[in-house]
């Protein structure tokens, strides 16, 4: 069965020996959860250490289960509640209901409860009270144990007992810990007891767990200068650091405040700018003191280029091993495999060396607040927003809508880079050059202000009219998906009102791929609402005949596809079926293909008839492009909490993009060192241009 967890795992590094047991070195006793499939170990693991005897159960679809009495005594092991699709009660992967089912269960995520976030003073922070480990040997292993002491009579559990059903349990506890990880709760992994503990480390996701890194760096010998440095310097608490334009080389801890002002940091010969992210029209209070990591350079009129972000709570560890950065920031060897790691507390970095080998130095760039800068560059973007758009950011009146889907609708009749079909139509491919940097989007389903926010950032808009960035939207921008709006398509309306827009200032330089929600389709639907036959009702009552018609124009030329020579993406994911280039060019007489471009999502375990890597492999060579080139696509967020997945479901060079979280959007760029995800806060936009004077 597919392993979520293939390639993603990492040993952890630093190491306490916990009575014979190697554990993470910054991990509490007392943090210690230890559950896994039945077989695996769990209560010798409990005994060896010392923990409680008792087994404890949580049901993980039951509000508040983080205050749980099971839980009050650590470290112990404790069985898992599951939620599965058809019970209504949750299940443990030993109950009959799942067991003796002739067909394996399907697990609804979903139902998982996952504990608040702390925003208050007082609120406990239960996301980081625990620490999960997940006791996981493999399949075969499990099963000889469980065989083994069936001898011994007491052990219900291993009552018919078989390998597939030992190998689906272990596929249940795979994806709740990785579900769990992603939720934002301390999860870590281990094989058996001989093996050492291993992180998820996800491509393209900097952060690591804190708990991970030792809070110090090996001594340096007294034989060095760096020895003496460290030795004549005092060692204590985690000091302030007060910058200034004198380099300032650490040796230890310490911490650097967010006063809106921005330092560069000296790793070896590499210099990198930290700059505090300001959000435009959050409340103070509200707002999130992020920290953006970048080059010298920054933003360029002329080329995108990526950037980091450290959220507010995360740890990173900047170094070699570390590829994603290494890619952005191309390190050499005078940067370390672990040079530091740096702490987001509240705002204020923590810096603590992971080496004394190599340089570790910071120094202030300037004296200025970079708040009122940031403010004035995003100002100017912002006022070349509403200049395209020609006024407040609300829908446009009828007659000027009418007008602006007729003038996009010719432009799609004669669209660059799409090959004409027999007849003289558009095409279904978009072939890109080389020359621009292609900017993915994925679903927006009505996020106005996500697509403000992503337009707003990183020279976009210089860069769409130097024509050196492509913005490259994956369908499905209508149809909200937030309970309470689902009816509700005024946000629908503005959002194809600002693409359209922008498509008559961009021409060349936007392309909207079709999505199975760019429709009117009465099959289209979300939580019983029809929305796709909703929508044509809402646009005849505001807008009229006439404008149904030519949106539904704008549907029937939409191409399904955009290629060039490192990447494809569509909505959907690859056809099932064969295809040729000449069958996509002429798609608008094949209804399936169609629906196989728009509506294919990757399998799982719920969605077993979904495309593999054999189908994204042969449409690559059907499209006659590298083997290695970017398949990207949108419509199946792997999970409620992610904006992007990077190799999804374990296919090389297969990534997910989604730009509809309510917390901010997500897109995908190419850079110099290959694709990278950005991820952006949310901003109230809308309102926040709309009252500018």
């Amino acid at each position: 069965m597919l392993d979520p967890l293939k390639k993603i795992l990492k040993p952890i590094q630093d190491l306490q020996n916990v009575r014979g047991v190697a554990l993470p070195i910054g991990l509490e006793f007392l943090q210690l959860i230890v559950t896994g499939p039945p077989g695996s170990g769990k209560s010798y693991y409990i005994e060896q250490i010392g923990g409680w005897p008792n087994e404890g159960y949580i049901d993980l679809t039951q509000k508040g289960w983080w205050k749980n009495k099971s839980l009050v005594y650590r470290p112990r092991e404790v069985h898992l509640g599951l939620p599965f699709k058809g019970f209504k009660e949750a299940l443990t992967v030993f109950d009959k209901e799942v067991v003796e089912n002739p067909e394996p269960l399907v697990l609804e995520l979903n139902r998982i409860v996952v504990p608040p976030a702390k925003d208050a003073f007082l609120q406990s922070d239960w996301r980081t009270r625990f620490i999960f480990e997940f006791l996981i040997p493999d399949p075969a292993t499990i099963f000889e144990r469980r065989m083994a002491r069936q001898v011994e009579g007491y052990f219900p559990v291993d009552e018919n007992l078989t390998l597939e059903m030992v190998t689906q349990q272990v596929t249940y506890y795979r994806e709740i810990a990785l579900y769990l990880h992603r939720a934002g709760l301390n999860v870590y992994l281990r094989k058996d007891l001989q093996s050492p503990p291993m992180w998820i480390s996800e491509r393209g996701v900097a952060k690591v767990p804190r708990w991970t890194l030792s809070n110090k760096p090996r001594r340096p010998t007294l034989k060095t200068l760096t020895g003496w440095k460290y030795l004549l310097r005092s060692h204590s608490t985690i000091k302030w650091l007060t910058l200034s334009d004198e380099l300032q080389e650490i040796y230890e801890p310490c911490r650097i405040a967010h006063d809106g002002r921005s330092f560069e940091l000296l790793a070896g010969k590499i210099r990198l700018r930290f700059q505090p992210e300001i959000a435009l029209g959050v409340k103070k209070r509200a707002a999130k003191k992020n920290w953006i990591i970048n080059t010298e350079q920054g933003c360029s009129t002329r080329n995108i280029n990526g950037f980091m972000r450290i959220l507010v709570g995360e740890t990173i560890v900047i170094g070699r091993l570390n590829k994603d950065y290494e890619n952005l920031f191309h390190f050499d060897d005078s940067v370390a495999k672990r040079h530091l790691s740096i702490t987001n507390r509240k705002g204020d970095l923590i810096l603590t060396p992971l080496t004394f080998d190599k340089t570790t130095a910071i120094v202030r760039v300037d004296d200025s607040d970079y708040r009122g800068r940031l403010a004035r560059e995003r100002r100017k973007s912002i006022l070349n927003i509403r200049t395209i758009y020609g006024q407040d950011i609300e829908c446009l009146p009828r007659g000027r809508a009418l007008k602006s889907i007729r003038q996009v609708n010719r432009l799609l009749q004669n669209e660059p880079c799409r090959p004409k079909t027999q007849l003289g139509a558009p095409g279904g491919i978009v072939e890109l050059t080389k020359d621009t940097t292609p900017v993915f989007i994925g679903d927006l389903h009505a996020q106005v202000d996500n697509l403000l926010k992503i337009l707003s950032e990183n020279c976009l808009l210089d860069c769409m009219r130097m024509k050196t960035a492509t913005l490259i939207i994956l369908g499905d921008a209508v149809h909200a998906e937030t309970s309470g709006e689902m009816e509700d398509f005024e946000t629908s309306m503005l959002i194809m009102d600002l693409i359209f827009m922008l498509k008559l200032r961009f021409p060349e330089n936007l392309f909207y791929i079709r999505g199975n929600h760019d429709s009117f389709d009465p099959e289209i639907s979300k939580n019983n609402f029809l929305q796709g036959e909703l929508f044509k009702e809402a646009l005849l009552q505001q807008r009229g005949k006439d404008y149904v018609e030519e949106m539904q124009r704008f549907y029937d030329n939409l191409p399904y596809l955009i290629v060039a020579g490192d990447f494809v993406a569509c909505h959907g994911g690859p056809p099932r079926m064969d295809t040729t280039r000449k069958d996509l060019i002429e798609i608008g007489s094949n209804p399936r293909l169609q629906k196989e471009l728009t509506c294919n999502r990757i399998n799982r375990p719920n969605n077993l008839a979904g495309y593999t890597r054999k189908d994204v492999k042969r449409f690559r060579h059907r499209l006659g492009i590298p083997a290695k080139a970017r398949f990207i696509v949108s419509h199946t967020p792997l999970d409620p909490f992610g904006s992007y997945w990077l190799h999804a479901g374990t296919i090389k060079n297969h990534h997910i993009i989604y730009s509809a979280h309510a917390d901010g959007p997500c897109a995908i760029i190419r850079t110099d060192s290959g694709f990278m995800p950005i991820t952006f806060p949310a901003e109230p936009l809308t309102d926040f241009i709309n009252n500018i004077k």
